[in-house]
C-alpha cells in the first residue's frame, strides 16, 4: 500500500531502502537548488525549523542537540589540549557552535562545499548559526579534499561532518551526493596528514542498523592509520532508525576515548546549556549492543 499524506514531509533513499520517515509540516520556508545540491527548509509541527539536503533530513531544532555536541566533544575532550580544530562540512553551523563553547580552543577552521548551506542556515535557523560570528573561526568555501592539500599546517582535532555519500535525485533514484569524495582512502589519508601528533579525528558514522557493512569498512580503514580507532553513537529520532554513530581515531597509542580527558561537572554542563553530552554519555556511547560488537569483532 502507498499512503499519500497530505501536508507531512517523507523522506526515502537510497541509503536506507525499504522504509521511510515522514514529519507533519506547517510551512515550507526555503526550496533551492544549488550548484551542488537541493536545500529545503520546514517549519514543522513538532520538531521545530528543519533543514533537508536532497530530500534527507540533515536536522531538526528539537532533536539536533544530540549530534551536534556528540560530534563536537566527543573528540575535543578526548585530547588533552584542542587548540586548532578543522571542521570539514557541517554547513549548518551546529558543530561550530558547540565547538565554540570549549574553553581550551583557539582557532577554529572550516571548510564547506556549499555556501548557500550556510547562508540558508543564517537566514531561517539562525540558533544553529550563532558559530559563524565568532572571531576565532575562519570560514573557506570549497571541496575539503581540495582544501586539505592546499593548507599547510596541521590541526589538533578535525571534525568530518558530512552528508551520506549516495543521495536520491528528483526521481527517487541514487546518486552520488557533494560528501562522497569524503569517503574515500585518499582523502582519509590526507586527514591524517594534517592531524598533529597526538591529534583526534571524529567522523560521522552513520546508522549501525542500516549500514553496518559500511562502518566495518570504515574502521577498517582507520585502523591502517590510527593507533586508536573507536565507535560511538547517538540517539537522533529524526535520523533514519533514530540513531547515528561516530568514529573516532587518535595518533596517540596512549589515547583512551571512552575516558575523557576533559571530565565536565554538572554545574560546567548547566553553564554551557548543553541538552545532551555530559561525562557519564561520553563514555556509554562507546558501548554497543551486542550484534554491533560481535559483527565487528569478527574477522
Amino acid at each position: 500500500m502507498d499512503q499519500h499524506l497530505e501536508g507531512w514531509f517523507t523522506e526515502r533513499s537510497p541509503m536506507w531502502p525499504g522504509q521511510a520517515f515522514s514529519l507533519k509540516i506547517k510551512k515550507l520556508i526555503l526550496d533551492k537548488h544549488t550548484q551542488y545540491q537541493h536545500i529545503q527548509i520546514f517549519d514543522t509541527e513538532k520538531y521545530g525549523r528543519m533543514l533537508v539536503l536532497d530530500g534527507a533530513i540533515q536536522l531538526t531544532e528539537r532533536d539536533e542537540a544530540a549530534y551536534q555536541e556528540m560530534l563536537a566533544f566527543l573528540p575535543l575532550n578526548s585530547h588533552p589540549n584542542p587548540q586548532k580544530v578543522l571542521v570539514i562540512g557541517g554547513g549548518d553551523g551546529g558543530v561550530v557552535r558547540e565547538i565554540c563553547k570549549h574553553p581550551a580552543v583557539k582557532e577554529i577552521v572550516m571548510c564547506e562545499i556549499d555556501d548557500q548551506v550556510v547562508a540558508a542556515c543564517k537566514e531561517h535557523i539562525p540558533s544553529m548559526a550563532t558559530g559563524f560570528s565568532d572571531p576565532r573561526l575562519t570560514l573557506h568555501i570549497g571541496d575539503g579534499m581540495e582544501f586539505l592539500g592546499k593548507y599547510e599546517g596541521t590541526f589538533d582535532v578535525i571534525i568530518t561532518d558530512s552528508s551520506d555519500p549516495e543521495v536520491a535525485d528528483d526521481n527517487d533514484q541514487s546518486k552520488n551526493g557533494p560528501a562522497v569524495t569524503l569517503f574515500n582512502d585518499a582523502f582519509y589519508s590526507r586527514l591524517h596528514e594534517k592531524l598533529a601528533h597526538n591529534g583526534v579525528l571524529a567522523s560521522q558514522g552513520e546508522s549501525m542498523w542500516l549500514h553496518k557493512h559500511l562502518i566495518k569498512g570504515l574502521i577498517k580503514k582507520s585502523k591502517e592509520l590510527y593507533p586508536v580507532v573507536d565507535y560511538a553513537y547517538t540517539c537522533t529520532p529524526s535520523y533514519p532508525s533514530g540513531q547515528i554513530g561516530f568514529i573516532i581515531c587518535s595518533k596517540s597509542s596512549t589515547s583512551h576515548l571512552r575516558d575523557p580527558v576533559t571530565k565536565w561537572s554538572s554545574e560546567d554542563v548547566k553553564r554551557l546549556k548543553l541538552k545532551y553530552y555530559n561525562t557519564a554519555i561520553h563514555s556509554a556511547s562507546f558501548v554497543l549492543p551486542n550484534f554491533m560488537r560481535e559483527f565487528l569483532d569478527a574477522e
